[in-house]
């Protein structure tokens, strides 16, 4: 079976600027028992416990990280950074088209990154526990990896985390448009009408002045996924979100690969985001200007300083 597991877009907005980002509201309670689920999101949990079974069953979702299996090199590490930092999943400000196949900009926030989750109210409360801890988790580790002020916030977050189900879409809708007051019905649909083999969403922002500087992002995740499946889609959809768009089938061990074999940020990915915030590198490069760059700090990286 093959899953398409996440996918990333930018979007450059006028009307969106970190401070303008709407204060996080507190997630909607669960739901009191007994909470029945509708027969559509039943069907969706039904077949992603499928899909987690099957890739499982083939040796895939590895939570590893890699090992001696997947050796990588210096000039391996800088192609799959060029790959996944400069190109598109989809084209930029086209919702799911296909990208133009060409190098994009260097894209990354240049201010704190505050990360909050949200979940719908058919969110179960242990599932909400889980998926709170995963990001306790996750975020001083992007913080680390990126030498970036990336952390968990309670309040004025920008970077927003919405894990719900199908039957919570009524609360996403709401939810997206407040937080992009003004969004396109197009943009809206993006949120709500997702097909079912993606997996899961994150879309990053920016205002018209500079399209390469993010300064938001929303990311969606399906409730009904099961646990691995869900964490791998945080790790994912966050990750990108920073500025990682893209994906290769030449990085590995990485989860920016949509073979699926890795479930996990891997020491490979901490590694290209650090290229990614070294302060070497600018918001708004072209690919021919930063590769000189890229190369050392792809050596320096993976300790072979040559």
């Amino acid at each position: 079976m093959r899953a398409l597991k996440g996918i990333c877009l930018a979007l450059s907005l006028a009307f969106v600027t970190a401070c303008e980002m709407p204060e996080p509201t507190d997630s909607a309670p669960a739901v009191p028992a007994p909470y029945m689920p509708s027969t559509e999101s039943e069907s969706l949990r039904n077949y992603y416990a499928h899909v987690q079974s099957d890739l499982l069953a083939r040796g895939l979702l590895r939570t590893d990280g890699g090992g001696p299996d997947t050796p990588f090199t210096p000039d391996m590490l800088a192609r799959n950074f060029e790959r996944i930092a400069f190109y598109d999943e989809y084209a930029f400000n086209s919702g799911l088209s296909a990208p133009s196949g060409r190098a994009g900009q260097l894209r990354r926030w240049s201010g704190p990154v505050h990360v909050a989750v949200e979940f719908g109210p058919s969110v179960p409360n242990e599932q909400r526990k889980i998926d709170r801890d995963t990001l306790s988790n996750y975020v001083p580790r992007l913080a680390s990896a990126t030498g970036h002020s990336i952390a968990l916030k309670s309040s004025r977050a920008n970077f927003h985390v919405l894990v719900m189900s199908e039957d919570d879409k009524p609360a996403l809708n709401a939810r997206i448009k407040q937080l992009l007051p003004g969004a396109s019905t197009a943009t809206l649909n993006l949120f709500s009408d997702l097909p079912k083999n993606i997996h899961c969403l994150v879309v990053a922002f920016s205002d018209q002045t500079n399209s390469n500087d993010y300064n938001g992002a929303i990311a969606v995740i399906r409730a009904e996924h099961p646990d691995l499946l869900r964490k791998s889609c945080i790790h994912e959809e966050v990750a990108q979100g920073l500025g990682l768009a893209n994906d290769s089938p030449d990085a590995r061990p990485s989860i920016f690969n949509d073979d699926d074999e890795f479930a996990l940020l891997t020491t490979h990915d901490e590694k290209l985001l650090s290229i990614l915030y070294d302060s070497r590198l600018k918001i708004g490069m072209e690919i021919e200007q930063a590769r000189p760059v890229i190369r050392i700090l792809a050596r320096e990286a993976s300790g072979a300083i040559y």
